[in-house]
């Protein structure tokens, strides 16, 4: 058994290689000692998002706080809320973050494939993101 106590690692400022905007980022755990999943606490300010990106072996958010807005390459943008669980399959090309006026956060799970959770595309431009 691993307990993980909050606070046990410091609050990290999302990269910009990686996301739009304001982000932070709280670890929850780590894919070490076995495990081949990650999971985090993502904070997004008013307008800040992902990147265009995939999983290998998908994700799994759950909507925590706020107001958030998800979208799958070549479909609509969708309105997610406290309580909405969203899972991008394997490969399936996304982005997700908070709306235009409203922060959302959000827990992320991810699974590892040979070490590598995430493929980190172009950014979600600002036309494709107030579409």
């Amino acid at each position: 058994m691993k307990i993980t106590r909050t606070g046990a690692t410091p609050s990290v400022v999302g990269p910009a290689d990686w996301f739009t905007g304001n982000v932070r980022i709280d670890s929850l755990f780590p894919a070490d000692g076995g495990r081949h999943s990650n999971g985090g606490i993502v904070t997004f300010e008013p307008g800040a998002r992902t990147r265009w990106h995939t999983h290998p072996s998908g994700q799994t958010i759950v909507i925590t706080q706020g107001l958030g807005w998800v979208q799958k390459d070549g479909e609509s943008i969708q309105e997610v809320t406290p309580g909405t669980v969203v899972f991008f399959e394997p490969g399936e090309k996304h982005w997700h973050g908070a709306s235009a006026t409203v922060g959302m956060t959000h827990i992320a799970i991810t699974e590892s494939v040979d070490g590598k959770a995430v493929d980190w595309l172009e950014p979600v431009s600002d036309e494709q993101y107030t579409v």
